[in-house]
């Protein structure tokens, strides 16, 4: 490592969210009603430009918080403002919060977005974007998608489709061109100027029936629309389909994590892309672990894929008495550091850690 950093919580987290001032939102997902949701500054280290040598304050503090009264899924922070938005279950209803000004440490519930005949849904899969009002995109099935304007509640999108398909996740592209990823592993696009159009799925991955697939989205160069924009397709088995979201349907390359027990779960399943590194995606949600790759060289054989880096530090740091290692739970990397990540993991803990350089690696 070049750097490691360890902060336990209170109770476990699977969100990790950059908000304004590059602060780091956490949330707690227990069956209690008091979950925590916390904003953290992040140590001076991680804030600074250029790396800097020995600093005497190697921990994150607690800006601000407050409790939700329902686990917490997912949080997203709407840009450029001080919202909040989270949903989890028993519904796929949404919660918006107003993270405090300097005068207060309170991070306080503002409204709430409803879900239309929500009764018996799955918790709705979230994404936010600021164009000309703050917009969240959410939904738990394909025919129920809909972008909702956060502070006055109005349905600026609804998704036209028939598929009643269960979501894994929802992204935008950019403010017009939304992606989503079902569980079974389909890709669709929709377009916000063109409500009517059905939302069409590709067709699934080829791989073993019954896995459960999540979707990462990259990023292209800046200020190009539908730019060559990677997507990974991850699933319970460790599969790995690369495929461009100009041609969701056609991959481009596929590979096999080397994961422990294929098939050991979905919960936490998180695949990622490095935003200032080349070909670079992390995945996590098997074990204890996050497994860092470098893509630019795959084909379309499946093969198992060597790692680039694998980070092992949660599996030091459960419970006594606990039953094995803590799974990881949540990954992202930091939105400048090329080489910087944060992880979360059952038992509680929160890492930010940051790989040697490998001799011609990412």
């Amino acid at each position: 490592y070049e750097d490691l950093h360890t902060f336990e919580l209170q109770a476990p987290t699977r969100v990790i969210e950059w908000a304004l001032g590059n602060r780091v939102c956490v949330a707690g997902y227990g069956s209690s009603d008091r979950n925590e949701i916390l904003q953290l500054l992040p140590p001076p280290t991680l804030q600074a430009k250029e790396t800097q040598g020995l600093c005497p304050e190697r921990d994150f503090k607690v800006e601000c918080g407050g409790f939700s009264s329902r686990p917490v899924y997912s949080l997203k922070h709407v840009p450029d403002t001080s919202l909040l938005v989270t949903s989890g279950p028993p519904d796929s209803s949404l919660h918006v919060w107003q993270v405090s000004g300097e005068d207060s440490d309170v991070i306080k519930p503002v409204s709430a977005i409803p879900a239309e005949n929500s009764t018996g849904q799955a918790w709705a899969k979230i994404a936010t974007i600021s164009t000309k009002a703050p917009w969240v995109l959410h939904g738990s099935r394909v025919d129920n998608v809909r972008i909702t304007e956060v502070e006055s509640q109005k349905n600026v999108y609804v998704a036209a489709s028939r598929s009643s398909e269960e979501l894994s996740g929802v992204a935008f592209l950019d403010c017009n061109t939304l992606l989503l990823c079902c569980t079974g592993g389909q890709l669709g696009l929709a377009d916000v100027r063109h409500p009517q159009s059905p939302v069409e799925a590709a067709a699934a991955p080829s791989a073993p029936r019954g896995e459960r697939w999540c979707a990462g989205v990259g990023h292209g160069p800046p200020g190009s629309d539908l730019s060559p924009q990677p997507v990974a397709c991850l699933s319970s088995g460790g599969h790995l389909v690369l495929a461009d979201v100009r041609k969701i349907s056609e991959p481009l390359a596929s590979a096999t994590c080397r994961v422990p027990s294929p098939g050991c779960g979905a919960e936490f399943l998180c695949v990622s892309w490095a935003p200032a590194l080349e070909g670079c995606l992390a995945v996590s949600g098997f074990d204890s672990t996050v497994q860092v790759y470098d893509t630019r060289r795959w084909d379309c054989s499946d093969r198992e894929a060597e790692p680039l880096f694998v980070h092992r530090g949660h599996a030091f740091g459960g419970p006594a008495g606990s039953e094995g290692p803590p799974r990881v739970t949540v990954h992202t990397w930091h939105p400048q550091k090329p080489r910087t990540l944060l992880s979360a993991a059952s038992d509680g803990s929160l890492h930010v850690w940051d790989w040697v350089q490998p001799c011609g690696g990412c």
